[in-house]
């Protein structure tokens, strides 16, 4: 009876994780948070820009209802310690991609508004400075999850 109900949320975190929503040649890809204990202040989303268009764009900022800020960080080992910066902008070339991953740039969500429960989405919204305002939902994964759809403890 066990194996029907996890195949039908195997199959629902990845229809999640595939969607993708795209404007002015970009499209985002792969929007994922990690659920974070009732407590937490912050979290982090991941995710993929593409950049299908004919020109250079540049990811200027992103907002979420989520929280009170969302900003753009990266993470950089300065001599053994890993130490978060903020960015200002990241540049995406024509052709090219960007990728937010666990470790590496993210999307920092300071002062949440709730909890970021797994199973649960929410809105993001990324400015670009040709592309504008893009709208993406961010698929909220268990707490130590590896990316989007992943589910610890499962082996594919």
């Amino acid at each position: 009876m066990r194996l029907p109900a996890l195949v039908s949320l195997f199959c629902l975190a990845l229809i999640g994780a595939t969607q993708a929503q795209s404007a002015g040649g970009l499209e985002i890809r792969h929007a994922w948070a990690r659920a974070t204990p009732g407590a937490a202040h912050n979290g982090a989303v991941y995710l993929t820009i593409l950049n299908h268009g004919g020109g250079d764009d540049t990811l200027t900022g992103a907002s979420t209802p989520a929280a009170a800020k969302a900003e753009l960080h990266t993470t950089l080992d300065d001599n053994g310690v890993m130490k978060m910066r903020p960015l200002a902008a990241l540049p995406v070339k024509a052709g090219g991609s960007a990728a937010f991953t666990p470790g590496g740039m993210h999307i920092m969500l300071v002062g949440l508004t709730h909890p970021l429960t797994a199973g649960k989405s929410f809105p993001l919204t990324l400015t670009f400075a040709k592309a504008g305002a893009v709208q993406t939902t961010v698929m909220v994964e268990q707490p130590g999850a590896a990316g989007p759809g992943d589910m610890p403890g499962m082996k594919m």
